[in-house]
């Protein structure tokens, strides 16, 4: 089949989501438009998206060339500032999110206006410096647009909700919550460190398991987790449970149980592997350096089983994202006897 027009056909519910995995890929075609037929979108592509069916487009729309950041700046800046100009930024719902260098940071304001400029549907641009604290909150700064950066996010079919400024959400660990979206069909689940449902939502709303307990400490997050609840209509399913996981995880109740924490997560293994039912499966996420993945997570896990008087047998290992420089985000799956 000929690269030239290749699109990944998908129902419109999930173009959103099926857009942002090209993009986070590298794969989206961003010469061409999404295309709509009846219910379904075709997403432009340059190379086939891995586990998805893929079309030749019959009737390709081109987008008009459109001025990049540094374009925007024209001669008004120096060649080192254009530089460290960013060259990526995450959008959530209506509100963008942009990692600026420290040494050029006297040009934050007019990069977040550029990027309204972009991005017209867009009301918001925040400048992104990571997260901090126990409750892993963003440290952001409104650089451009409007006070309200209250959103809507969709992704694949899921409705999140939330405020940026105030809980995190990142667009790296996609693929991790379209993956969670597959399992968990009639099972009970545990969800260890819920926030607004990043792993809960995709997985109700998808899988339909049969009980999912939702834990989450961070009371702003909680409270749109209930609300991102009731938006997808998977407030039946779910028990949203606020407090501290190392005391409110149940014990024995478990066909799987996600900890899509990190930092910290070791920490919480021991309740993790109790909640388990025997043959249940543990979602282990964790920082690690580089030159120790897999094998610091696969110790951490064979260390708390053996705690528990427990075994585990590891399914799956993947790297989530790149965490810092020499650090990854990985989660490891495991079989808990």
């Amino acid at each position: 089949m000929s690269r030239e027009h290749l699109a990944v056909p998908v129902p419109r519910r999930q173009a959103q989501g099926t857009l942002q995995l090209a993009l986070e890929l590298g794969l989206l075609d961003r010469r061409r438009k999404t295309v709509s037929k009846g219910g379904w979108v075709e997403i432009p592509v340059t190379s086939p998206l891995p586990g998805r069916e893929v079309v030749l487009q019959e009737d390709p729309e081109f987008y008009e060339t459109s001025p990049d950041l540094a374009a925007l700046f024209g001669d008004e800046i120096s060649a080192e500032e254009r530089r460290l100009l960013p060259q990526g930024w995450s959008i959530l719902g209506n509100v963008i999110a942009v990692k600026i260098d420290p040494r050029i940071d006297h040009l934050k304001g007019r990069i977040g206006d550029a990027l309204l400029e972009i991005y017209p549907r867009c009301r918001s641009v925040l400048l992104d410096r990571g997260v901090a604290g126990p409750f892993r909150e963003p440290e952001r700064e409104l650089i451009a647009g409007d006070l309200r950066t209250e959103t809507v996010h969709r992704e694949d079919g899921v409705v999140f909700k939330l405020d940026p400024m105030r809980v995190m959400f990142s667009p790296g660990n996609m693929r991790e919550r379209m993956r969670m979206g597959r399992l968990g069909s009639g099972e009970t689940v545990v969800d260890m460190f819920a926030g607004i449902g990043y792993f809960t939502l995709p997985m109700a709303v998808h899988s339909r398991p049969k009980r999912i307990f939702a834990i989450e400490i961070n009371p702003v997050a909680y409270g749109y987790l209930v609300e991102n609840l009731q938006l997808n209509g998977v407030d039946g399913i779910v028990v949203p449970l606020h407090g501290d996981c190392a005391a409110l995880t149940p014990e024995g109740v478990a066909d799987r149980v996600v900890m899509g924490y990190v930092g910290t997560t070791d920490r919480y293994l021991d309740a993790g592997i109790a909640a388990l039912r025997t043959g249940g499966v543990l979602h282990y996420h964790q920082t690690v350096p580089e030159k120790l993945y897999p094998r610091k997570l696969e110790e951490d896990l064979a260390e708390a089983a053996e705690r528990a008087g427990r075994s585990a047998q590891i399914e799956r290992v993947d790297r989530v994202k790149k965490y810092s420089p020499g650090m990854l985000h990985a989660v490891i799956d495991a079989r808990v006897d």
